[in-house]
């Protein structure tokens, strides 16, 4: 049999595995890091990804859906339960041995977790939100707690940072919503644009399933994305809070964050395509991340 150090090193290249191979408009776990935090970062990311694919990708039936987030469930409960009586923590997921490494390590709430697993039994369960303060519980609970885990494996938690964290966080899962509007209504029949907005700019949620490109639909979104814009760039300080490696990490974070907010401002006449990032974009955001602009 394998030795507790070996399964745990094995546990920890599958989350990063993950997170390399996974396409994302963000920075994730990337060589800019330092390899200490690398690793933990990915066993994290492996966590998020998965469960996220858990309620919305493949044929699933939402019971299916929600049996996998409620076994997730039951793997931070054993962790909680279990993580004073052995470093070590059993079990048949190579995602939850590293995930659970990283919670003892660096003393992470479970909580964050708990959260995360919420908001994705969301996804299961809430397909509309009356007013934009539904969307920005459900982004405490889908973001945030992202960037508070992330302070805490670099030991930066202090008020004004987690404050900070927050406001990009909650920002990035807007961005998010406004770039995958088209993907979220066409797979899921899910959107995150408050009904009560909605009405005051005249659109309905035939006009979003119909791809109705027209002034009201993108007077609705210029107003999305310019809140969010607002809400993202009052966390900026964060980037210059932070040094060293994991520093630069959340600036690139940052940055791809301002690219898209641009991508999405100069095409809100075409507000059902999603941006990419290019090949020149990624240029771009190495450069604001060194001077922070």
């Amino acid at each position: 049999m394998l030795a507790n150090s070996q399964i745990l090193s094995n546990a920890y290249e599958h989350c990063m595995h993950i997170a390399q191979n996974h396409y994302e408009n963000f920075p994730i776990a990337s060589r800019f890091l330092n390899k200490k935090l690398r690793y933990p970062v990915s066993a994290v990311y492996a966590f998020a990804r998965t469960a996220d694919d858990f309620a919305d990708e493949g044929h699933l039936s939402k019971e299916q859906r929600l049996a996998l987030l409620n076994d997730y469930m039951s793997e931070l409960q054993s962790i909680e339960n279990s993580h004073h009586a052995s470093p070590f923590h059993q079990s048949n997921n190579p995602i939850f041995i590293a995930l659970a490494d990283v919670i003892v390590k660096f003393n992470i709430p479970i909580k964050l977790f708990n959260d995360l697993l919420e908001a994705f039994i969301s996804d299961i369960n809430t397909i509309r939100y009356h007013n934009f303060e539904q969307v920005i519980a459900y982004c405490q609970k889908s973001a945030n707690p992202v960037g508070r885990i992330l302070l805490y494996l670099n030991h930066s938690t202090t008020e004004k940072n987690l404050i900070y964290s927050d406001a990009i966080c909650s920002g990035l899962q807007l961005i998010n919503f406004y770039q995958d509007i088209a993907q979220d209504i066409d797979e899921n029949n899910r959107l995150y644009i408050p009904l009560d907005e909605m009405d005051h700019f005249n659109v309905t949620i035939d006009d979003i399933k119909n791809k109705t490109n027209n002034l009201h639909t993108r007077a609705l979104m210029e107003f999305q994305i310019q809140r969010s814009k607002q809400l993202f760039l009052s966390g900026k300080s964060l980037c210059t809070h932070l040094s060293g490696r994991f520093g630069f990490e959340i600036r690139l974070i940052y940055s791809a964050g301002q690219i898209i907010l641009e991508k999405l401002e100069n095409q809100v006449s075409s507000i059902y395509l999603r941006p990419r990032l290019q090949r020149r974009d990624k240029f771009k955001i190495l450069w604001k991340s060194f001077f922070c602009r």
